[in-house]
């Protein structure tokens, strides 16, 4: 066999650590990129914070209007490593050149003037709002997002600081113990008591008459209904609380302990024949059981709170909306000068090297972030363009939107859009949201457009809202009714709306009026 040299010419896509870092921030949350940014500074001497007063400050701002159809930034010109208001809609940045010589294929979601380093100033700025500081000030600043209490008490702590100072015997100790240790979140007593005795592993005189006493004592422990066995154990030992010489609390005790099932299925007219009561007799009582708490656990087993950082906020200014990133969340970044300053062209020693190589790497990531947020502000706009109506008018007015519309509007890759609004928030007068909360399918309508599903389920939940507690209306109900409103949707579709509402049906939903 006659072998032979040929050269081929040919293109592929090539993901360089450089690329592959951009499309690693732009996934990122807020916390997530903080974390990110903390360790790049730990790691690279040639990054700092950019603390306030340095001189290369570009104070501006950064955002987008309404009807403008570009960003808004304060000063004439962008700070140094930004883009400016002509930049072209590629979503982060091209693959690098490889070392190899093989000719790689841009990757649709990279902006093109990534690799180039050449005309790369050494600052990132972040453009703050003039009425913002430029950057964090002090480590209460910096870390704000850690301002949550990591001490709560949990309720076996709760329980357990209550049993010491009970005067119990030495068994009974350990019998009170298996029993808190039994209790879940929601304050009931999860194993039975013959399987906390087997558990505990005394001698036979130790019987359930003695368990049940133990077990009464906690009982009594707060909050009061902790370490029912049941439902109906739960509420008694809070209605027992009570002054029980009022009807209206006797009567409660009497519903819960003889008719918990029929108060469960709302039936209200066999009710009142079963405990000869009359309409307003029984809603007193109904109303007194509404006042103790079928989950006492989660009064002292709640979670910690979790609080969320917007990356974007938008806000209306003399009738328009504007959209700015949210530049206190993350510190501004630059490179070192001092270290920068010591790098010599022609030196090829470890210390030269390491230097310009960490120098290299400084760079790159300080514009991955600034084409991260050009990324997003981007996205962020696109959507607030889109959704003006739930902006100014509610959930009602959302609009079917997809990832593809907003993809193919910036000339992005529909992945890119996915990653973009993926645990990213956008602060608005109606609340934070998350991006993806913008998105949403549609469903057809009479007139030959469509509606969607946001605005369907905002529609299910004003409709229940407003209706009737005595005659509550069924989904087929709800159906017919959006259906007169020029909205087709199936009743199961109206089913399952309601239930991603957390709404009960409208059997649970029967009141007695």
């Amino acid at each position: 066999m006659k072998q032979s040299l040929q050269l081929r010419l040919g293109q592929h896509l090539t993901m360089t650590p450089q690329l592959q870092q951009a499309i690693r921030l732009l996934q990122l949350s807020t916390l997530d990129l903080q974390a990110e940014i903390q360790e790049a500074l730990e790691t690279n001497p040639l990054l700092e914070v950019k603390e306030d007063g340095d001189a290369d400050a570009g104070a501006g701002e950064q955002g987008w209007e309404e009807g403008s159809g570009e960003r808004v930034n304060g000063n004439d010109t962008l700070g140094a490593g930004d883009y400016g208001g002509d930049t072209p809609a590629e979503d982060l940045a091209p693959a690098a050149q490889s070392q190899d010589s093989s000719v790689d294929m841009q990757d649709p979601g990279m902006p093109e003037d990534l690799p180039v380093d050449s005309n790369w100033d050494d600052v990132y700025d972040s453009v703050l709002p003039a009425t913002s500081p430029a950057g964090p000030a002090g480590d209460d600043d910096y870390r704000a997002y850690e301002n949550q209490s990591g001490g709560e008490e949990s309720l076996q702590q709760h329980l357990h600081w209550q049993m010491n100072l009970t005067p119990f015997s030495d068994t009974d100790r350990l019998i009170a113990e298996a029993l808190i240790d039994s209790i879940n979140d929601d304050g009931y007593l999860s194993s039975s008591l013959e399987e906390i005795l087997q558990g505990l592993g005394m001698d036979e005189d130790v019987g359930f008459e003695e368990m049940e006493a133990v077990l009464h004592q906690v009982q009594n422990f707060d909050p009061i209904g902790v370490g029912a066995r049941d439902l109906r154990e739960c509420l008694l030992l809070q209605l027992r609380q009570f002054d029980a010489a009022h009807q209206d609390v006797a009567d409660a005790i009497t519903l819960v302990d003889k008719h918990l099932d029929l108060l469960g299925n709302r039936d209200y007219n066999q009710l009142m024949r079963r405990m000869k009561l009359s309409r307003e007799a029984l809603q007193q009582a109904i109303a007194v059981v509404q006042t103790v708490n079928p989950r006492p656990g989660g009064v002292i087993a709640s979670a910690p709170a979790e609080y969320i950082v917007p990356d974007v906020n938008v806000k209306k200014h003399k009738g328009t909306w504007r959209v700015e990133l949210n530049f206190e969340a993350v510190p501004q970044l630059k490179v070192n000068t001092h270290y920068a300053g010591l790098i010599r062209r022609a030196d090829s020693s470890a210390d030269n090297t390491y230097l310009r190589n960490q120098l290299q790497e400084a760079r790159w990531f300080i514009k991955s972030l600034a084409s991260r947020n050009e990324t997003l502000l981007k996205v962020a706009s696109a959507i607030v363009e889109r959704q003006r109506g739930f902006l100014e008018h509610g959930e009602e007015a959302m609009k079917a939107l997809v990832l593809n519309d907003i993809a193919e509007e910036l000339g992005m890759h529909e992945s890119t859009i996915s990653r973009v609004t993926t645990r990213k928030y956008m602060h608005t007068p109606r609340g934070i949201f998350e991006l993806k909360y913008f998105f949403s399918s549609h469903v057809s309508t009479a007139a030959g457009g469509a509606c969607s599903s946001t605005a369907i389920r905002a529609l299910i939940k004003k409709l229940i809202a407003a209706e009737n507690q005595a005659k509550p209306l069924s989904d087929s109900k709800i159906a017919k009714i959006l259906e007169e409103e020029g909205i087709n949707v199936a009743r199961r579709t109206v089913a399952k709306y309601r239930e991603a509402l957390s709404i009960p049906p409208s059997n649970e939903r029967k009141r007695l009026i």
